[in-house]
């Protein structure tokens, strides 16, 4: 088990990972979108390559705050 950290203090590796899986998910957003465009359900892939963006930046923030500590 892992020591608590102390108040004002942060768990960069903790950060790191987050970052990460919030990148994989965007990924895997981003990648799976064209299989609305190719069912002809244009509105749902655009929202979905939105959902993907904004989730791809707010994943890079958050790695590149982990990364200045």
């Amino acid at each position: 088990m892992s020591a608590p950290v102390p108040p004002g203090s942060r768990d960069t590796s903790r950060e790191r990972l987050i970052a990460l899986l919030v990148l994989g998910v965007a990924l895997v957003l981003l990648v799976s979108s064209v299989t609305w465009f190719g069912t002809g359900q244009t509105v749902v892939g655009v929202g979905q390559l939105a959902l993907g963006v904004v989730l791809a930046v707010v994943g890079a923030v958050l790695y590149r705050r982990s990364q200045r500590s």
